[in-house]
């Protein structure tokens, strides 16, 4: 029996829509949530991801505005930016498009946002309030994740959920999502020694290592819950995840598709968030 396809697609149509209903409760109070994205260069896949973000936020009522920046723009220009943007009270959520050049500092810029603002999750604050489970703000691949999770029905605690991947942006924050919700987390990377023994292994496996097609259904334990994080071109130009998909979905008991799985959450939490920004502007919450 083929697995149960997680439509991320459909699942983000229905996360919007309880979002925009809150949205429009702070626009009856005359407060439209805003979110400000900063581009630096002329990256053809960043320019298409900040394209469907802006398009997606005026399809559920958030205010945005688009600063673009040239390849070669000194990063104090870039900060001057984003302090103007902290102090700005029409904009409650404050993106900046990764990568960024070369010459820039990812740590530094990240770190200059204000914490109230930082509906991506990157700043230090909320990646390290992870720990703890007390962050303001998820990063919104691993946050969406765990919706999908949620919204499905599938049992985390006591569960043996495996991730492959240790970005700052996926992998890590995904394990410490994971482990606050009761599961045995185990971390590997696709250079992990004999990875089949720990993906074998898993209950719920979670991948996010760049590598097309990687996992396979000899990989995968019977019946267990596959999360492919992975989007990657192929050389015929078609789209696939970092999971062999047509062959995990007859082992697996439920699989997310490449594209329409993971990726329309990912826009879908960064809208939340900016929304779950303003409300908090609007009771005044800030970090201390």
């Amino acid at each position: 029996m083929s697995a149960q396809i997680i439509d991320g697609k459909k699942l983000a149509e229905l996360v919007r829509t309880e979002w925009s209903a809150r949205a429009e409760k702070l626009i009856q109070l005359g407060i439209k949530p805003g979110l400000a994205v900063i581009i630096v260069g002329d990256n053809a896949a960043s320019s298409i991801y900040v394209r469907n973000k802006v398009r997606a936020c005026s399809e559920i009522g958030i205010y945005s505005e688009v600063h673009n920046f040239p390849q070669h723009a000194d990063q104090d220009e870039v900060l001057q930016c984003i302090q103007a943007l902290n102090q700005n009270p029409h904009i409650h959520g404050i993106l900046v498009q990764l990568p960024l050049p070369a010459h820039f500092e990812n740590n530094r810029v990240i770190a200059s946002i204000a914490v109230e603002k930082d509906v991506d999750g990157f700043h230090h604050y909320n990646v390290g309030a992870l720990v703890t489970g007390n962050t303001i703000f998820s990063p919104c691949t691993p946050y969406g994740v765990m919706v999908m999770l949620e919204r499905n029905r599938i049992p985390i605690e006591g569960q043996h959920a495996v991730v492959i991947g240790r970005s700052n942006i996926v992998g890590k924050p995904m394990a410490f999502m994971l482990l606050e919700q009761g599961a045995t987390v185990t971390i590997c990377t696709s250079k992990t020694r004999n990875l089949q023994q720990f993906t074998k292994n898993a209950d719920i496996l979670v991948v996010a290592t760049g590598k097309p097609r990687m996992v396979t259904a000899g990989m995968v334990k019977p019946g267990a819950v596959v999360i492919d994080v992975g989007i990657n071109r192929l050389p015929d130009g078609k789209l696939c995840g970092d999971v062999d998909y047509d062959a995990v979905k007859e082992v697996a008991g439920f699989i997310t598709p490449v594209p329409g799985g993971v990726g329309p959450m990912t826009i879908t939490m960064l809208l939340c968030n900016t929304i779950l920004a303003a409300e908090r502007a609007q009771t005044g919450l800030k970090i201390r």
